[in-house]
């Protein structure tokens, strides 16, 4: 044997000493819980949890002596833990709540695992204690899991109970496992644990009481989750909870215990919730009798509120609205109920009574209410409000309603501000549900009835302007315009803006009286929280009333606020379009549409074409509206002769057209030729008209155009061969050459040359047609100087093309010759040598020759015949006899083809036939003499020939 095996101070000490010191520190440290600085609750139960782990490990070689020292630990942490509960110092969040729960089932957790000692007297039911209190702890905080968990420990520590502690114990777990059963949904479960419970609890009263309590519990948990099985009903588990209650108020001979002090309390709850539970079943007969049996038991004085508050939902479902109503006076007089309760009992009988008894209730109401008169008086008329204010009678009796004196009182003072608020915006928002379903005689009466709920205050200034706007707005709709100039001005005066002055110009309009609404504009651009928009709303209300005047002064207004960088509520373009689209709807306005319209040209060179009129296909809509417009103003103030515009106007059309033309194939290009030549001929033609030459700048600048539309002249030739689309494009082929020779026409005789090669190109192409060839040659033979060859060119030209067609024009042909003729006279006059006169003449009688009467027209082939007829008349006084008779014979010819001629046909032959028998026989005579006869013709013997020649042609001529 070893000495150390002999000697006392070597022994080893116990196998479970660690363990126990570990359990005996923690507990220290619990139970110095007021400590300066005492540990975390977290940091104990994770403590617990390694103390319990490691014992778990030993608890097989736990001795006696050890078992009951873990008792005595035990014992003192859940006296620790309870003093832990009681004590205000410590932290009671939900973390350290479920920390100290943890802690506390250390206790129990102990004691299990050590066993029941045989020195301790009823180790079992107090460990059983122990668990079934940390479980209800467990159930306080919601984790109804871990709450089970304790009390399924417990319950096999109880299971055969033999003293009454162990049975009270047992009972307490049934019914705490019925709760909880309850809470985890599982009714069938809490039903079955209180059943098992009644054997335990028919021992005691405390038991029956506890027994009944839990019965109430899960009933409740029943009414509010509406389990699936119909077995567990919450009706018959309260009404077993009543059973029980009513066994322990009866007198028992045996029992000398007395009655519960809240005993009666139990019974009135069991009442309300079978109440409760029979009015979820609109059994309003069952609700009734419980409520009478209540108000039997514990009278009416004690009556619980909610007791009156069934009993009228009662009634309104048996549809006796005088029970209810009285009832509800009940509710009202019980100084017990809480203004909550009398209000809700109030909206529930507003809802079956309607909005008539709204007005007696409501001042019932404020008679009860006294700190809460104002959000009860909110509660009723939202009510009202709630069943529908859709009829204009109900929103009229709503208005009668709040509208009382002693309801508006109810919301003097400041604590009520809110209450106000919420009364104001309830009858706004009635005003404006009927605003928009337009009664608007109802939404201003509802509307001005809400501003009595609106303080005098300076916050409730602009509030209240708004609502003055608001009832000028429906004045206005009803047309009672002086009314709603008496809102909006005092609107005006709680607070000027913008909105005021917007307000008045509508009234303004409305009254058609345009110079106010003018100047009413220009006060709202004065102020201070002015903005663009409200110019584009006054234009809108300005159109819709058909007032143009005031619509363009507001556009103009407007255009005068575009600036580089400035947002504005709409396009400058979009703007300027529609001014000039108003202006064109007035007489008289063609220089403002062109004031405009040079606006628009000047600001697209400025920005460039897209970034005035904007980019892709609305921004070519918008440059094709502008060139339109300036074309048809330009075509409309032509016909007018008003060429001074017209030819602006063109002009500005060019220069659009011009901006939208971007390639050679583009539709515009024609209209770009057209606009050009179109301005120059309105140049032109206000010059004729005004008398008043073109400037060398007009002539310039004309000559221009013209040659910026001589280079787009192909573009105008029609695609098609509709005959309307080539005879409008030779007209303007023609116009160019026309006006261009006209402005080359202006410049010194050195331009001819290049006017007769303009002609003869013009009468080279497709579009020459005889009469533009005419009027061309009329206009050279007319110019100051005449272009003599360009009039004998184009007359000739034209009498030309006359006659190659299929059917000549023989009133063209006719003119043209008749202008041939006397051109050719004028240069006979100059003194050319050559018999061009005669040729033109000879040309007519060519023409004349075969044609059927009055194919020629009459009054030129007349013309032709007596005009070649006196010129022989000429020449006998030029001593010319020989030229006169071939005269004479050529004024005979015409006339035998002239029907209206044929009358003097006899007498011209016979004065011919004189006359040249005269010639022969003065010819022989001055033969004989050696003269010539011309020359001896005015000798004394003649005059008698000369009277009869002048005769004759004076009567033709008649």
């Amino acid at each position: 044997m070893k000495i150390s095996e002999l000697s006392p101070e070597y022994h080893r000490p116990p196998p479970h000493a660690a363990h126990l010191t570990d359990l005996a520190r923690v507990v220290a440290d619990v139970e110095r819980y007021d400590a300066p600085d005492p540990s975390p609750p977290e940091k104990l139960a994770a403590d617990f949890r390694r103390v319990l782990t490691n014992l778990g490990s030993a608890a097989s070689s736990l001795t006696d002596p050890c078992r009951l020292q873990i008792w005595k630990l035990a014992t003192r942490l859940w006296n620790a833990v309870v003093d832990r509960a009681n004590s205000a110092a410590l932290a009671r969040g939900p973390s350290a709540r479920a920390a100290e729960a943890e802690i506390r089932q250390a206790a129990p957790e102990l004691l299990l695992l050590a066993g029941c000692p045989d020195e301790v007297p009823l180790a079992a039911a107090k460990a059983a204690s122990f668990f079934l209190r940390a479980g209800q702890e467990w159930l306080g905080l919601g984790r109804v899991d871990l709450a089970t968990a304790c009390f399924e420990k417990a319950t096999p520590l109880v299971s055969a109970p033999a003293a009454e502690e162990e049975r009270d114990v047992l009972l307490g777990l049934n019914l705490a496992r019925a709760r909880a059963a309850s809470d985890a949904g599982d009714q069938s479960l809490a039903v079955a644990l209180l059943g098992r419970s009644k054997p335990l609890a028919s021992a005691s009263p405390k038991g029956t009481r506890s027994l009944a309590e839990g019965y109430l519990s899960v009933g409740e948990a029943a009414l509010s989750t509406k389990p699936s099985d119909p077995a567990v009903g919450a009706s018959s588990l309260i009404t077993e909870a009543l059973d029980l209650f009513e066994k322990l108020a009866s007198p028992c001979p045996s029992s000398a215990s007395p009655k519960t002090p809240n005993l009666q309390q139990q019974k009135g709850r069991c009442l309300r919730y079978l109440a409760l539970e029979r009015l979820e079943a609109k059994d309003h007969e069952g609700v009734l009798r419980c409520v009478q049996v209540s108000r039997a038991s514990v009278g009416q004085a004690d009556e619980h509120p909610s007791m009156g508050f069934m009993a009228l939902h009662a009634w309104l479902g048996t549809g006796n609205l005088a029970e209810a109503e009285r009832e509800l006076e009940r509710i009202m007089a019980n100084a017990n109920a809480p203004e909550n309760v009398c209000v809700g009992a109030a909206e529930v009988y507003l809802a079956s009574a309607g909005p008539e008894a709204a007005r007696k209730v409501l001042v019932a109401l404020a008679a009860r209410c006294r700190a809460g008169g104002a959000a009860a008086a909110v509660r009723v008329v939202t009510t009202v409000v709630d069943g529908g204010i859709g009829s204009p009678g109900r929103a009229r009796a709503i208005g009668e309603l709040v509208s009382d004196e002693r309801v508006v009182a109810l919301f003097d003072g400041p604590a009520n501000t809110s209450h106000r608020g919420a009364m104001h915006t309830l009858l706004w928002n009635c005003g404006f549900e009927h605003f928009n379903a337009k009664n608007y005689d109802t939404c201003a009466d509802l509307f001005e009835t809400s501003m009595l709920y609106l303080s005098r205050e300076e916050g409730s200034r602009a509030r209240r302007a708004q609502c003055l706007r608001v009832l000028a707005v429906c004045y206005l709709a009803l047309q009672r315009l002086d009314r709603a100039h008496e809102f909006v001005n005092e609107a005006d005066k709680v607070e000027h803006n913008a909105h005021c002055a917007f307000m008045k110009i509508k009234i303004h309009l409305q009254k058609n009286d345009e110079d106010e609404a003018i100047k009413q504009i220009k006060t709202m651009m004065g102020c201070i929280d002015f903005n663009p928009t409200f110019l584009m709303l006054t234009t809108h209300e300005a159109i819709a009333c058909k007032a143009v005047r005031v619509a363009v002064a507001s556009l103009t207004f407007l255009l005068g606020l575009y600036s580089a960088g400035k947002p504005m509520p709409e396009r400058e373009v979009t703007v300027l379009r529609t001014l000039i689209e108003l202006l064109r709807r007035e007489q008289g306005t063609e220089d403002e549409i062109l004031k405009y319209s040079r606006r628009a040209k000047l600001r697209m060179s400025d920005l460039g074409a897209e970034g005035f009129f904007g980019n892709g296909p609305g921004g070519a809509r918008e440059l094709n509206w502008f060139a339109s417009n300036s074309w048809n103003m330009g075509r409309k103030v032509a016909k007018e002769q008003k060429y001074d515009l017209s030819a602006e106007f063109f002009e500005l059309a060019a220069e659009f057209f011009g901006a939208a033309s971007n390639d050679e194939g583009d539709g515009n290009r024609p209209t770009l030729c057209k606009a050009l030549i179109m301005s120059v001929t309105s140049m032109l033609e206000a010059e004729e008209l005004n008398n008043s030459p073109l400037s060398d700048c007009d002539v310039k600048k004309g000559v221009d155009m013209l040659s910026r539309a001589g280079k787009l002249l192909p573009s105008i030739w029609p695609s098609g061969s509709v005959a309307s689309d080539q005879a409008e494009a030779n007209d303007f082929l023609f116009l160019h050459t026309f006006y261009s020779y006209q402005l080359l026409d202006r410049m010194d005789t050195s331009a001819h040359p290049q006017q007769l090669q303009l002609v003869k190109n013009f009468a080279s192409s497709k579009a020459c047609t005889p009469s533009h060839l005419l009027k061309l040659g009329k206009t050279a033979s007319e110019g100051t100087p005449p272009n003599l060859l360009v009039a004998e060119f184009s007359l000739k030209a034209s009498i030309k093309t006359a006659l190659a067609s299929h059917s000549p024009n023989y009133r063209v042909i006719s003119a043209a010759l008749r202008n041939l003729a006397c051109l050719a006279g004028l240069q006979d006059l100059s003194g050319s040598k050559s018999d061009a006169v005669y040729d033109v003449y000879r040309q007519a009688y060519q023409i004349l020759v075969g044609l059927r009467d009055g194919e020629y027209p009459c009054e030129e082939g007349q013309w032709l015949a007596v005009t070649a007829w006196n010129k022989s008349y000429l020449a006998r006084r030029l001593n010319q006899a020989s030229v006169g008779i071939k005269w004479m014979k050529m004024g005979l010819d015409l006339s035998r083809h002239v029907e209206s001629m044929k009358q003097y046909t006899a007498d011209m032959e016979q004065c011919l036939e004189y006359f040249q028998k005269l010639f022969h026989s003065e010819a022989g005579e001055h033969a004989l003499l050696g003269k010539n006869p011309d020359e001896c013709s005015q000798q004394e013997g003649a005059p008698s020939t000369r009277t009869r020649f002048i005769w004759c042609c004076t009567t033709i001529a008649s």
